[in-house]
């Protein structure tokens, strides 16, 4: 059975989102362990787990953040 390609899937693991966006995955990492109420991350028991049509629309609000994961800035976690 073949994987789906990243551009097909709705819903990302953390290192799968980071590589679609290209985001430095270290950043995102930390981003992740470091925001709280973030609508795009859905757990699923002790997996992370990244909703794209929700995590679009997060970077699209805050562009600083996709930057700052981009780039050596350290992110600002954001409440949306």
């Amino acid at each position: 059975m073949k994987k789906p390609a990243l551009g097909d899937k709705d819903v990302f693991n953390p290192s799968e989102a980071a590589e679609f966006y290209g985001l430095s995955r270290r950043k995102f990492f930390r981003f992740l362990n470091e925001a709280t109420g973030l609508p795009f991350i859905a757990m699923y028991n002790t997996r992370t787990l990244i909703l794209r049509a929700e995590f679009e629309a997060f970077l699209r609000f805050h562009p600083e953040t996709k930057e700052a994961l981009k780039n050596g800035k350290p992110p600002i976690p954001q409440k949306a």
